[in-house]
């Protein structure tokens, strides 16, 4: 593109992304306004409480159990200790997250005192921000660097261009003392700590910063640098070992690890090959899937990744509506402490595939194959709820994103529990719902047995698409009750997490920004008379 052809229109509105975006303070909610009021604001009834326990242990570098990740833990279980919603009298607050559009938060983990550290986007970049619990009250922010692939969306006008963009942050982790530990656009692994000011006031401060830059290549497409010549390799996510070692993942194959203590950076690449999800962690080894193949990876002595074993699935013959690219969508999900699991691409009808992880184990790994959902109607590209034996998985077949999504009749919606047998001898369909999910990433409470998932709602006479935070019975696949969050794009949540804070609050990303929904039982009635 040459400069001199670059439109004056389109030099302002750059511009005045770039000015508003300097310096934004911490901002007080704003609602996010839903374009309709069709759809009935609760569906069913409160449920009853029906804890669970759940067989993920703790990790010694992490936050606690559903604080430290988007999927919770270094598991991706995506299960979290804490009790959810009931639908007793559910509250909702609503936060645009950014006054320059947009504004999705798509990444929350929980500090020791229950306030959110939550990962938000922009059309002028992301940043991290500390809020209040439920009253979505912004304490801090931090902004990080903008990322290549906004850059790009900017000047060809194509927000969708983001949306094949999974680095720059949004895999992030909480380590043990509450510090926001991510890799971002620079190619660095910063690591961001918060405190509370003598006058109250809370602030973020670089706590430690690596550059990664001679490892990984960054000759990247952004304000600086108008036509690169080289190679661009965006870190994707970050996760540390059981020994305390950094492991980081790029787009292009690469894998390594960080000393952060020493600043020893080593890694391997695999060529050819993409990674876009995120990483599982376990005792024994390290869990990465990339679009050809599913990982286990320890390291030698001086912390270089090595491959324990490798095996490689169906990647179908393309990239599917709203899949980041030919692979996998899943990222690795363990269960207890002898499977994995992932999906493949498989074409037609995708297939949920558990692995057994012993390291010496020498016979056949996959325990089972199931296909999922119908025949051309069959996608996934969220992880899914591990929970013991029991696998928690969506279709997304359909969906695309917030920005280009047009025919909701394509998406034909379905969630279903899998379980593995006690013998191993494969695999079982335990129930079905035909709840549409479009994109969520679902979170099962261990603490009272639901299954939380983001579904719509098109209504028949307007059109207008309703959204609602949906409650399902880990037991039955029954759905319990529905509460109506809003509707329009801007509810639309647009491959965001569902999170449940410890004080019991169900948070979900949209578009816009952030939902908060939690119970609000009402006072007993008072009954007085003489005696």
């Amino acid at each position: 593109m040459a400069l001199c052809s670059f439109p004056k229109t389109l030099w302002i509105f750059l511009v005045s992304l770039l000015l508003a975006a300097c310096g934004q303070p911490p901002q007080q909610p704003k609602t996010i306004v839903s374009e309709g009021t069709g759809g009935t604001a609760f569906i069913g009834v409160a449920a009853r409480a029906n804890p669970v326990e759940t067989l993920v242990s703790q990790h010694p570098f992490m936050a606690g159990h559903g604080a430290s990740t988007i999927h919770g833990d270094g598991f991706n279980s995506d299960v979290h200790m804490a009790a959810g919603p009931l639908g007793i009298n559910p509250q909702m607050q609503t936060r645009r997250g950014s006054r320059l559009g947009a504004g999705m938060c798509a990444t929350i983990t929980f500090n020791q005192q229950g306030q959110l550290l939550a990962l938000c986007a922009s059309l002028a970049g992301f940043r991290i921000e500390l809020l209040a619990p439920r009253t979505l009250e912004s304490l801090a922010v931090f902004k990080l660097p903008g990322r290549p692939s906004t850059f790009q969306a900017l000047v060809n006008m194509d927000k969708s261009i983001v949306m094949t963009d999974s680095s720059g942050g949004a895999y992030y982790y909480l380590d043990d003392q509450d510090r926001v530990v991510l890799a971002d656009s620079q190619q660095r692994i910063v690591r961001l700590s918060h405190y509370q000011q003598p006058d109250g006031q809370w602030q973020f401060s670089l706590d430690g910063s690596w550059d990664l830059s001679k490892q990984v290549p960054n000759d990247c497409q952004d304000w600086g640098n108008w036509f690169p010549s080289g190679e661009c390799d965006p870190i994707t996510a970050v996760m540390p070992d059981k020994q305390g070692l950094i492991w980081w993942v790029t787009r292009k194959g690469r894998i390594g690890t960080l000393n952060s203590n020493t600043g020893r950076v080593k890694n391997i690449h695999l060529e050819g090959e993409e990674i876009q999800n995120g990483f599982s962690v376990a005792p024994e080894a390290v869990y990465i899937v990339s679009d050809h193949a599913m990982y286990a990876l320890t390291t030698d002595l001086y912390g270089k990744p090595e491959i324990m074993w490798r095996e490689a699935y169906d990647r179908g013959s393309e990239r599917k509506v709203g899949s980041i690219n030919q692979g996998s969508g899943t990222t690795p999900t363990l269960l207890g402490e002898e499977y994995v699991t992932i999906t493949d691409n498989a074409d037609g009808q995708i297939n949920l595939l558990v692995y057994r992880r012993q390291p010496t184990f020498n016979g056949e790994r996959l325990i089972c194959s199931v296909p999922l959902f119908e025949q051309g109607f069959s996608a996934t590209d969220n992880s899914m709820i591990g929970f013991n034996r029991s696998i928690i998985i969506e279709n997304n077949a359909g969906y695309s994103n917030a920005y280009q999504q047009k025919d909701w009749s394509a998406i034909r919606g379905g969630v279903s529990r899998i379980d593995v047998r006690e013998d191993e001898s494969g695999c079982d369909l335990v129930w079905h719902s035909k709840e549409k999910v479009p994109s969520v990433v679902p979170k099962l409470s261990a603490g009272n047995g639901l299954v939380y998932v983001y579904t719509f709602e098109q209504q028949p006479d307007s059109g207008e698409v309703v959204w609602y935070v949906t409650a399902i019975s880990l037991e039955t696949g029954e759905t319990r009750f529905k509460v109506r969050t809003g509707s329009g794009k801007a509810f639309d949540n647009n491959w965001a997490p569902i999170t449940i804070g410890p004080d019991g609050t169900l948070y979900v990303g949209t578009l816009m920004g952030l939902v908060a929904v939690w119970d609000e039982p009402e006072p007993e009635s008072i009954v007085t008379g003489s005696l």
